[in-house]
């Protein structure tokens, strides 16, 4: 029997199980680079990591404070700059990258600009950064969403999933084809986009949740896979990974302005409300 596990645990060990031996991986700073430690370290040893600045293939000491963080490695094979990280993703050489959410329809689209009016904000988020560039090109995609929604309509389309759904995507041209968000980890379940529609379905939820609880975040007939099943617990090994890579769970603090959103969704409602 696994050790007792936080949330936290249990979202950055799913994330980590995405990540598949010799898969070229782009991460940012957080729950993506304590999960890609732990992918590294057990299951995924000859996958090569990579920071946005351009730090290649680096093993994981500590979690970095930036994106450029050399400090926060035990080594590197070579470092270039951010032009040639993103190079690297348009030429197809990236199987996986990890995006956080503000917003997300029921195709995988994202809003990480802004909450509510783009110019009377609710909340101004950080904007696309590298997020369109990544989610466009990288092979596939896993989505994070601590404190973001579900919307039928996005307030600022960032970063393209699946449009509109079917083959909409690969219709435009995006490089390589079949690529497209893969996976959707949220507090409360782990979803999936369906092969043909690439619409959003629940497949798994987390212990203690129930399908009403999800659904009544989702503004559309959210579709809830025949198979639906439990998120698989940690292992020791995963748990006791974590506890010594990131004892403080420094991924709380880099996922604040996720936080934030959810707060200011709630002030919103309350204006909202007569």
């Amino acid at each position: 029997m696994a050790n007792t596990y936080t949330l936290d645990e249990l979202l950055i060990i799913t994330a980590a199980r995405e990540i598949k031996d010799y898969d070229r991986v782009i991460l940012g700073v957080g729950l993506p680079t304590t999960a890609g430690a732990m992918a590294k370290a057990l299951h995924a040893k000859h996958a090569t990591l990579m920071m946005e600045s351009g730090i290649i293939d680096f093993q994981p000491l500590v979690p970095p404070n930036h994106i450029a963080d050399a400090h926060a490695c035990r080594g590197f094979s070579y470092a270039t700059d951010l032009f040639s990280a993103f190079t690297m993703t348009y030429r197809g050489f990236v199987d996986v990258c990890f995006l956080g959410v503000g917003q997300i329809d029921k195709f995988g689209n994202l809003n990480t600009t802004v909450i509510g009016d783009y110019y009377k904000p609710t909340l101004r988020l950080p904007g696309s950064g590298g997020a369109a560039d990544f989610i466009s090109y990288a092979r596939r995609t896993v989505l994070t969403m601590r404190g973001g929604e579900f919307v039928e309509k996005l307030d600022y389309f960032t970063s393209p999933g699946y449009l509109g759904g079917g083959d909409q995507r690969d219709e435009t041209g995006l490089f390589p084809e079949g690529s497209g968000p893969s996976m959707l980890l949220t507090t409360k379940g782990v979803f999936r986009f369906h092969q043909e529609t690439k619409e959003l379905y629940l497949e798994k939820l987390h212990p203690g949740v129930s399908v009403d609880q999800v659904k009544k975040d989702v503004p559309w007939d959210l579709l809830v896979s025949p198979d639906l099943s439990e998120t698989d617990p940690p292992t020791e090994e995963e748990i006791d990974f974590i506890r010594q890579f990131a004892p403080t769970e420094a991924v709380g603090r880099k996922l604040m302005y996720e936080l934030g959103i959810a707060n200011a969704l709630k002030k919103a409602e309350a204006r909202s409300k007569p």
